[in-house]
């Protein structure tokens, strides 16, 4: 069976998400496959790391939708971006991972393009988490 939640719980999910986060989260995109839990150390090399301007975002019916994301204009290596983690303001606290694949390929992240070129532009121009089952 499948849980599924209900609108207020899920906005719940959502907030404390944002909350977690804190202001001027970190969202750290790396090569390879996401880890087993943010506990364990990451994998793969970093691509690049992109700043939340101010709140990581607000909650409402279960979506948690981005703030203003602040690009990464010199990535740090090339590589195909797999996974990432969203990191509290202080950059080694992980508040939580998922998988990246290009735009339709069904990720929890999806990008235009997930070929990280170094030197270039990593940039997010919307994001959102949907929390539980609906």
């Amino acid at each position: 069976m499948t849980l599924r939640y209900n609108t207020t719980l899920r906005t719940a999910q959502a907030t404390a998400i944002a909350t977690e986060a804190g202001t001027g989260a970190q969202i750290k995109l790396y090569t390879g496959l996401q880890p087993a839990s943010v506990a364990t150390a990451p994998s793969g090399t970093l691509l690049g790391t992109l700043v939340v301007a101010g709140a990581l975002g607000t909650g409402s019916a279960g979506v948690l939708t981005f703030n203003t994301v602040t690009s990464d204009t010199s990535a740090d290596n090339s590589g195909t971006a797999g996974w990432f983690r969203l990191m509290k303001a202080d950059g080694t606290t992980g508040v939580l991972d998922g998988s990246i694949t290009p735009t339709g390929g069904g990720g929890d992240m999806t990008l235009n393009t997930t070929s990280v070129t170094a030197g270039g532009t990593i940039a997010i121009t919307s994001g959102t988490i949907t929390t539980g089952n609906a």
